[in-house]
């Protein structure tokens, strides 16, 4: 019996998951940029975490589907 062939891994930018993180990191900076003048400090943190999260999300899910093809 001969193994079953692995699936290929798309380029990172043809994922859906690329595109909603980047949605994710615009909406986080723009919060924490203060360009949405009605957010104060507590908005601007959460702004600056949503970013940060969601970018390591994407990247520690990326290296798990690369590394298990």
């Amino acid at each position: 019996m001969s193994e079953p062939k692995p699936t290929p891994v798309k380029p990172g930018y043809k994922t859906t998951e690329f595109w909603l993180t980047v949605v994710a990191d615009i909406v986080g900076l723009v919060l924490m940029s203060g360009a949405v003048e009605e957010t104060g400090t507590i908005s601007r943190i959460v702004g600056g975490a949503v970013a940060v999260l969601a970018t390591l999300g994407y990247s520690a899910a990326r290296s798990k589907t690369k590394s298990n093809p």
